[in-house]
């Protein structure tokens, strides 16, 4: 059985997962869906708005009329992707209409791939479907297109990403995420609940809080209450925990006001998680304001301890950089140890890359790449030994899981720590014949490795 690779993208969606196939005669679409989550919505969503025109979904190449490829933009290695998925839709379809974070560049796009149909800028919804009637004209059928209320889903059924609100005000150097999405616009809390509401009586079980900065939400709509509902991250956790499904929060900056949250946390039945993830980047304060970051990481220290004062089985996921320009073997040093004393239970780790547009690209003493790869290898080294010890630590312990997979050789869940595709796994191989993707069960863990577990029905 494999277990999850210390170098897993943590800025990288689930693959998305095709059904439905097209009627006869039906005009259908293609989807290429890259980058994060948040791009994976966005795919859902013209999707959804194009299965309401009677358009089909395809899911290869041969079957579509035309394809979208929603790009990434958010490193250059991400660029590299996306005008490889590009040209790859371009060789194997040849209508090729492209949207998302690089659609911000159209001049860059159309530099390399100058035959594309159509470029837009991300969450451009109107702009794409205009692009794909031109290309291919809508042709419904009111008898047969009927499109459910949950809308079109890219994800497995029992799960859905819920985005609260979009762009961002932090003005990271290393990142240009806020020249292509915009500052942050939150949405009305009653139409996240609205929308929360149809995804869990379509049968989601677990719902995955995303935005650019989720624990922002509401602060430029100043928390306005609207039908009952504020427009701030602890009352919307609340009554989300409320509908009787998982909900897991992403992209939480540590505000003062997250503590607020963790209480919630600790009460199983308010179906909010004990899992916050939260993106520190780097531990040392020089490094910190290089970034244009908050620097106060031994005051995060003394926050983490809170929080698990509060909430001992609290799961922390967190993103870092390494080899950002400038850092020194000493500053290198200082991350190390504070990850020692942090002890996260899930870590992710870049090395620094150059982005067009971004400001840390001036900044002097770039790090060599090899001393960029020696870092990072350091780094994985010591969070994959903090998740191996953490994971050891619950052998014997009876958890929830949840199923996502089922094939002959075992049932792939997860457990309330562990998010889709960028965490753990809990294998169940044995008595798992009679289960069904989606099922929320206990299980005695039985066996640990460095990323997943292994376990039997309890």
């Amino acid at each position: 059985m494999s277990t999850n690779p210390p170098d897993l993208r943590p800025d990288l969606a689930p693959q998305a997962k095709f059904s439905n196939p097209a009627r006869p005669g039906q005009p259908s679409i293609g989807m290429v869906s890259l980058g994060c989550p948040k791009a994976l919505v966005d795919s859902e969503r013209i999707l959804t708005r194009l299965r309401a025109e009677g358009y089909g979904v395809s899911p290869d190449y041969q079957g579509a009329d035309a394809v979208i490829v929603n790009t990434c933009g958010f490193l250059d290695s991400a660029k590299a992707e996306s005008l490889d998925a590009i040209g790859e839709a371009l060789k194997e379809n040849g209508k090729v209409i492209v949207t998302g974070c690089l659609g911000a560049e159209p001049d860059y796009i159309r530099e390399h791939h100058p035959k594309i149909l159509a470029v837009t800028g991300p969450h451009q919804y109107e702009q794409v479907l205009d692009a794909v009637h031109e290309v291919v004209p809508p042709s419904p059928d009111p008898f047969i297109d009927l499109l459910p209320a949950s809308g079109v889903s890219l994800t497995p059924r029992h799960y859905s990403y819920l985005k609260i609100a979009e762009g961002c005000n932090h003005k990271c150097k290393f990142c240009i995420i806020p020249d292509m999405r915009g500052r942050l616009q939150s949405r009305p809390a009653h139409a996240v609940l609205r929308e929360a509401e149809k995804l869990v009586s379509s049968g989601v079980r677990e719902l995955l809080v995303i935005s650019q900065d989720t624990s922002a939400y509401g602060v430029d709509i100043k928390h306005a209450e609207d039908r009952g509902h504020r427009a701030h991250i602890t009352d919307l956790a609340r009554d989300l925990g409320s509908l009787g499904a998982w909900v897991r929060l992403h992209y939480i900056y540590p505000y003062p006001h997250v503590r607020q949250m963790i209480p919630l946390m600790a009460d199983p039945a308010s179906g909010l998680l004990p899992y916050l993830d939260i993106p520190f980047q780097h531990a040392h304060p020089d490094v910190l304001k290089r970034m244009a970051r908050p620097a106060a990481a031994a005051r995060t220290l003394d926050e983490i301890a809170a929080w698990r004062d509060i909430c001992p089985d609290l799961t922390l996921r967190s993103t870092f950089i390494v080899g950002y320009p400038g850092e020194t073997e000493a500053e290198f040093q200082t991350l190390l140890d504070w990850l020692d004393e942090a002890q996260l239970d899930r870590v992710g780790c870049f090395q620094y890359e150059n982005v067009a547009g971004a400001r840390s690209n001036a900044l002097p003493d770039h790090v060599a790449p090899e001393v960029k790869q020696e870092r990072w290898e350091r780094f994985m080294e010591k969070a994959q030994a903090i998740s191996e010890a953490k994971l050891a630590a619950k052998v014997g312990q009876v958890i929830e899981v949840i199923v996502d997979e089922i094939d002959d050789q075992a049932a792939t869940c997860r457990t309330k720590a562990d998010a889709p595709e960028i965490d753990g796994n809990l294998f169940i191989d044995e008595d798992f014949e009679d289960l069904s993707v989606g099922d929320i069960l206990p299980v005695e863990v039985e066996e640990a490795g460095e990323y997943d577990l292994w376990g039997r029905l309890a």
